[in-house]
């Protein structure tokens, strides 16, 4: 049912504990030991995949990382295909072991050349994967529909999170208090007020069938405030108890500019969710820790083809509401010809953007500089943490910076 059609309900919010139960819950998996893939579906944390070879300096060229148009990119491998991925998959970003100290130097300097990478064999991340279970995350984050301590351990810090769902698998960031369903139409997504365990559920459950594109998807968000990484550990919620490398105070690989951490945002994902591309201004490091999901990357020049919105009052401004799944329409006889002209030629341009993607999956972090654009898809049920260190304006003189993406969206870019 359209969101607008749903009576009685806020246009931003749902309040589904009052709905009888959904279809879905009579197929899903209550305990997490009970959890099976569809057995047609991947695994991406066990897929097989190809790396490069380790450079031993920044490249002085603009050949890393290689490059291709966007909608070739999605042509090799269409967006809602999940299940259908080059074999093996053919990593082009580089790859360093953290516990290598001579690959860890190399690493600083890609960072420092504002160019992405990843970093495995990380001790309290392969930690985090191994303790992230969903009976144990869901025990550390307050019930949206309750109070905020948990009764058994009054004392006990609980994070804050919540769901949000889109009628179909594409999510895009917009403020709600601008956008106006008159004139707009129902927004992207909308907020519930699901436990995490019931989003848990969900998300099993579509591993479980392989849940198609066109249906409804749930996306599950938390974060930890900048002050938290100040106060005594006895006052931190899990995510910076499990992530210490993330929250700390003092500098370190991961979070090596700590005076501009904005804190530590969460995002965990069911098959298929899509977050529409965005860029961060902080450079980003972003550690999965369950499941595995699709980042495709485009730097900052590439700002001009990606139909971000470059209205400063607009409630999605600096961001696109472009689903580059609708690539593979453009020939299509039917849904091709359905499409909004102004859609389609967006999604023309869009084709051409200089793009790269790789496969983040458990146990990995990926380094995604300064003002650098991001696509991302779940390919299964996943966790994904991330902190962000300050600005970097100059950017990469290959691959652009904070004045490409000023000329494009605008002040205040």
């Amino acid at each position: 049912m359209p969101l607008e059609e749903e009576p009685q309900r806020r246009h931003y919010r749902i309040d589904r504990r009052r709905d009888p139960p959904m279809a879905w819950e009579a197929y899903a998996d209550e305990e997490e030991e009970q959890h099976m893939m569809h057995p047609d579906a991947i695994d991406y944390t066990k897929h097989d995949y190809t790396y490069p070879t380790l450079l031993t300096s920044v490249p002085s060229t603009n050949n890393y990382p290689p490059l291709e148009p966007l909608g070739d990119l999605l042509q090799r491998w269409p967006q809602d295909e999940l299940d259908t991925p080059p074999t093996p998959f053919v990593e082009q970003l580089l790859h360093f072991d953290y516990q290598n100290s001579e690959e860890m130097k190399i690493a600083v300097l890609f960072r420092n050349a504002e160019l992405p990478f990843k970093i495995y064999n990380i001790p309290e991340v392969d930690l985090a994967t191994k303790k992230w279970t969903d009976d144990y995350v869901g025990k550390e984050f307050h019930d949206p529909g309750s109070g905020k301590n948990d009764l058994f351990h009054p004392m006990k810090v609980l994070a804050d999170g919540h769901a949000d769902e889109s009628l179909d698998n594409f999510f895009s960031f917009y403020k709600p208090d601008l956008w106006s369903v008159p004139k707009m139409g129902p927004p992207p997504s909308i907020s519930n007020d699901w436990s995490y365990s019931k989003w848990a559920s969900h998300a099993r459950y579509a591993d479980k069938v392989k849940l198609p594109h066109n249906q409804r998807h749930f996306y599950w968000q938390a974060g930890v405030p900048r002050e938290e990484r100040l106060q005594s550990q006895k006052y931190w919620t899990f995510i910076s108890r499990d992530l210490p490398s993330f929250s700390s105070k003092d500098a370190t690989f991961f979070g090596f500019n700590p005076k501009e951490q904005k804190g530590i945002q969460c995002r965990f994902g069911e098959r298929g969710v899509t977050a529409a591309t965005h860029y961060d201004a902080g450079r980003n490091m972003v550690v999965m820790i369950k499941g595995a999901k699709r980042y495709i990357l485009s730097p900052p020049i590439a700002c001009p083809k990606l139909g971000i919105v470059t209205k400063k009052h607009h409630p999605a401004w600096r961001h696109s509401l472009l689903n580059f799944g609708h690539m593979n329409f453009l020939d299509d006889d039917v849904n091709g010809k359905s499409m909004p002209p102004e859609e389609r030629a967006w999604l023309e341009i869009a084709k051409e953007a200089p793009s790269i993607d790789t496969v983040l999956k458990a146990g990995e972090v990926l380094y995604i500089p300064s003002h650098w654009f991001h696509y991302i898809t779940s390919l299964q049920k996943s966790a994904q943490c991330n902190t962000r260190s300050g600005r970097h304006k100059e950017g990469n003189p290959h691959f652009g910076g904070h004045k490409d993406v000023l000329a494009c969206v605008g002040g205040g870019a």
